[in-house]
């Protein structure tokens, strides 16, 4: 007999004897698990993001106009507030009002004070005058910018 014969019989043998079973449970042979890796990225937000959101949820309705002003202001007047508010306490210079303009003559000016770091908060004071059906009213604070970037009105700001 050859070489390979005798190795191949025992080998062969040894194989087929692996899979007998004596049980009528069937033998399952399961395919390999890949391991896919996965890349995450921090959920950490820009500065654009978070600006953004802060502008989104900085409102004139949360003090920053006076409440006699808010029932007279359309939806439009807000919204105009409400984007003039935030970036003149962002970015705007001690001093200098910024105008917005919204429906059927509805006017207003934002003008804010230097940056004041209070609590680890940066905070600035501010004047917000709207000038709706002839009468102006006016709106007095101090708003802190919180950590997630939100604007907010101290109490007993008046």
């Amino acid at each position: 007999m050859n070489r390979f014969a005798l190795l191949a019989t025992p080998l062969l043998a040894l194989t087929l004897a692996a899979c007998t079973t004596t049980s009528n449970t069937p033998v399952v042979v399961q395919a390999p698990v890949v391991a896919t890796p996965v890349i995450s990225t921090p959920l950490i937000a820009t500065p654009a993001q978070t600006t953004q959101q802060a502008l989104l949820t900085t409102s004139v309705a949360n003090g920053f106009v006076d409440p006699a002003a808010l029932s007279v202001m359309t939806s439009r007047d807000s919204a105009e507030a409400n984007s003039a508010q935030f970036y003149a306490l962002q970015f705007g210079r001690p001093g200098a009002p910024r105008q917005w303009a919204g429906d059927k003559g509805t006017t207003g000016t934002v003008s804010v004070g230097p940056y004041v770091r209070v609590n680890n908060l940066d905070c600035r004071d501010f004047t917000h005058t709207v000038k709706a059906g002839g009468k102006d009213y006016v709106r007095k604070g101090t708003a802190c910018r919180e950590q997630n970037g939100n604007w907010t009105v101290e109490q007993g700001a008046a």
